[in-house]
């Protein structure tokens, strides 16, 4: 009787440590551009060519937006990222988080791009290029074929949301925050 007790009671932690495994297992997201994805690396160059990643505001909130200065449809958009951004920059989101803007533009002048920002008042610092256009790497990791386009990604790293804007990305936003 304490034989079959103590099988049973095996067997039972040993299916508790499989799905345990299995579990951990799932955890893992894999690396893409579609929402529940974890989002893909982006490493490119500031205005004054200095490197930065987006990976390097992990633990953060972030609006990763693809734009351009030649852009008639994102130039018309900034005026909304920019009220967006300062309804929620000081704001708490879940776990204490911040919410930071990573821009990345699919400019290929340079002071075309830099005059853009200063235009449009848009003076958070992250703004990176590769000046590549269309072939720009961070584009292609994204399947960004049309701006303006964004993600919405989680302290995480995964991808929330993608190219909701104005009022759909601030009540998206609204219920992020810390309650």
């Amino acid at each position: 009787m304490k034989i079959k007790f103590l099988l049973s009671v095996l067997a039972i932690v040993s299916l508790i440590l499989v799905q345990h495994n299995i579990s951990s297992r799932n955890i893992t997201n894999k690396i893409g551009y579609n929402i529940g994805d974890e989002a893909p690396e982006i490493k490119l160059s500031k205005p004054d060519s200095t490197i930065l990643t987006l990976s390097s505001f992990k633990g953060n909130y972030i609006i990763l937006d693809f734009w351009a200065s030649w852009c008639g449809p994102c130039r018309r958009e900034n005026p909304n990222k920019v009220n967006t951004y300062n309804q929620f920059k000081d704001k708490t989101f879940k776990n204490g988080k911040k919410l930071m803007m990573f821009s990345v533009s699919l400019d290929r002048n340079y002071e075309s791009w830099v005059a853009a920002i200063k235009q449009d008042n848009l003076y958070w610092e992250n703004h990176v290029s590769d000046l590549a256009a269309w072939q720009s790497v961070a584009a292609r990791s994204y399947n960004v074929n049309s701006i303006p386009a964004n993600f919405l990604i989680n302290d995480e790293q995964i991808i929330l949301a993608k190219n909701i804007r104005g009022e759909a990305m601030n009540l998206k936003l609204t219920e992020l925050l810390e309650k």
